[in-house]
């Protein structure tokens, strides 16, 4: 299988990322999240781990169970944190063997406190050292991800660019990217990307707005900046969760809305784990004129 199969001209796809949740009734919810969302015919479900690689097992589990128990394809998220070659070859050809051959392949984040991140012996430093060896090992699909802002490690957009390049070059399939709010962001990205001659799909990231301090959060760390008129809502109603999620339906829903009539190659939605404000994102957006696909 190959990221890039999902993607057909005119029939825009859509997939979800999880991660793994705390024990107890996390994992129940999560599941009814997703067949909440099966509905719709998601393209894979890729799932992240934790920081330092804390939750790798989980993650591996937990996409075996997603392919298994729910019939849905998934894709798992790997990073260069806290593994060497052989660790890496023995965790993914035990997916491999269970039928899962998506990777989303990430350098991860330093540990917390820590300002540069330090490869393991023996493992990688960079994301493309791990495309490249992931793609040599055998016959997997590779997502890498896209900055529209930037990473936030890279001093200017010309050298994030150029780390993307290199990603592609050894062997990315598709590149989905950092969630944004304003989607003149994606449109640049997108352009200066072609013009670097990366030819593959780029597929924009989308998060629902649940909670005004969560997201605050996630664009402090990220590199995300949100629209001043978006966050002043964000701000006058932030004590009401409910308003909130409403807010961040509709502003979802536009963004999704102007990039499918742009003809994006899919949509890859950030849905914290919850189901229901993006399944009222694509609810709303799938009105007539938008494409179905052949078997619906």
């Amino acid at each position: 299988m190959n990221f890039r199969d999902f993607y057909q001209p005119g029939i825009p796809r859509f997939s979800f990322e999880v991660f793994p949740p705390k024990e107890g009734t996390g994992v129940p919810a999560l599941f009814e999240a997703l067949r909440d969302l099966a509905a719709f015919d998601p393209a894979f479900i890729s799932c992240t781990y934790g920081a330092m690689g804390s939750t790798r097992d989980v993650t591996r589990d937990l996409v075996i169970r997603i392919k298994r128990d729910l019939g849905l394809t998934a894709a798992f998220h790997f990073t260069c944190v806290g593994a060497n070659k052989a660790e890496i070859q023995q965790y993914v050809g035990y997916l491999k063997k269970e039928g899962i051959d998506l990777v989303v392949a990430l350098r991860g984040d330093p540990p917390q406190g820590e300002t540069q991140f330090t490869p393991p012996p023996d493992g990688f430093a960079y994301a493309n050292e791990l495309v490249s060896f992931l793609k040599g090992i055998d016959g997997f699909s590779i997502a890498v991800a896209g900055y529209p802002e930037g990473h936030y490690e890279s001093p200017n957009l010309a050298t994030d660019l150029a780390n993307l390049k290199r990603k592609v070059d050894a062997g990315a399939d598709i590149v989905i990217t950092q969630l944004f709010f304003d989607n003149h962001l994606y449109f640049d990205f997108v352009d200066r990307a072609r013009k670097a001659e990366i030819t593959i799909p780029i597929v924009p990231g989308i998060m629902p707005i649940l909670s005004t301090k969560q997201i605050e959060r996630i664009a402090r760390l990220g590199r995300v900046s949100i629209p001043k008129p978006l966050h002043k809502q964000l701000l006058h109603y932030q004590d009401d969760p409910a308003k909130i999620r409403e807010i961040g339906i509709e502003h979802a829903s536009e963004q999704c809305r102007e990039l499918l009539s742009r003809k994006v190659p899919g949509i890859h939605f950030y849905i914290l784990n919850k189901s229901y404000s993006t399944r009222r994102v694509i609810e709303g957006i799938r009105q007539p004129r938008f494409p179905q696909r052949p078997s619906e």
